[in-house]
């Protein structure tokens, strides 16, 4: 399965998820950026309320590309297997700046709204795919100390082992395809284009 763009997967997703349609305990919480048009299509099907939880990924020096962790509200997961060959003042200083990354972006797109109460609430975690994971790990983290009822990671694609894992993290893990091999998470969609902090916007207002 491959799709158009990520509202597309949105709304294919939303379809696994129609069990949570109109449920009065359901919020939907997208990672930004490329999780909100993913989201957005998620809540609009379901008829429930979304946010946006930031989460940003530790990029390993050098290789910004591959994470060796993320940061959410907070919460710091770390990829010991390559965090182990990095300097800790080289982890210390991306976790400073991926910090004030997250502090900014929070009140770029929240404007300064107290964090969303998800105690007792039934959360769906959206993003527009799984690789590692990370990014994803470090959100539900956070969550859980917030007690939620219950944690729902919702992605359109994931390799088999991230799948086989989060199916251990979180209560509940809705995920539409897992290629094999998987490359990366744009493989899955015909148009993966950046998403914008405009974009962003518009689907939150």
């Amino acid at each position: 399965m491959r799709f158009s763009d990520r509202r597309d997967a949105g709304q294919s997703l939303a379809d696994l998820l129609r069990h949570y349609r109109e449920h009065p305990d359901v919020i939907v919480l997208a990672l930004p950026r490329g999780g909100v048009p993913v989201a957005y299509e998620v809540a609009a099907a379901l008829g429930v309320p979304m946010d946006v939880f930031p989460v940003r990924k530790l990029g390993l020096p050098g290789h910004e590309e591959l994470a060796m962790g993320a940061i959410a509200d907070g919460d710091v997961v770390l990829n010991e297997d390559i965090v182990r060959h990095v300097s800790r003042q080289a982890v210390e200083a991306v976790i400073r700046r991926e910090t004030d990354e997250l502090k900014r972006r929070d009140l770029e797109y929240r404007g300064g709204r107290p964090t969303v109460d998800v105690e007792g609430k039934i959360v769906i975690v959206v993003d527009d795919g799984l690789a590692t994971g990370a990014s994803m790990k470090a959100a539900v983290q956070a969550l859980r100390q917030r007690n939620p009822q219950k944690i729902v990671a919702a992605v359109p694609t994931a390799p088999r082992s991230t799948r086989r894992e989060f199916a251990t993290i979180v209560d509940e893990l809705a995920c539409l395809t897992t290629p094999e091999p998987f490359n990366a998470v744009g493989r899955a969609y015909r148009d993966f284009h950046q998403v914008t902090d405009e974009e962003v916007h518009r689907l939150l207002s």
